[in-house]
């Protein structure tokens, strides 16, 4: 399961969707533009420039667990075992494009994560 996995306080502004990923992720993209396009106010939260703080980093890890930590990332490839060892979410800091994208979360904090036929038709 992908979706509705979660909820979390202190969401952007009232009536708005934040999308947390990198603003050159094509599905990141396509997400924000479908989105868009359906009339949802959607906010980008590029997590390279605007890192994600350690308390949404855990709620989403609550939500998600190991599905957060994206392993097919050629930054994952890149690292050493000894790394690979080391806490997720530490690595997820270190290297915001580790984590798998998109984690949106909707308007009422809800939590999704990629962007699935299902996430959409949460969304949508």
């Amino acid at each position: 399961m992908n979706f509705i996995l979660g909820h979390v306080q202190n969401a952007g502004k009232e009536g708005e969707m934040e999308l947390f990923g990198l603003k050159n992720c094509d599905t990141c993209r396509k997400a924000v533009k479908a989105l868009a396009a359906a009339g949802v106010d959607v906010r980008l939260v590029d997590v390279r420039a605007d890192p994600v703080s350690r308390a949404d980093l855990e709620a989403f890890s609550a939500a998600f667990g190991e599905k957060l930590l994206n392993t097919r990332s050629t930054t994952w490839r890149g690292l050493s075992e000894e790394d690979r060892a080391r806490d997720p979410l530490d690595l997820i800091a270190e290297h915001p494009a580790l984590m798998k994208r998109p984690v949106i979360r909707g308007e009422d904090g809800a939590l999704y994560l990629g962007w699935t036929k299902e996430v959409q038709a949460a969304l949508i």
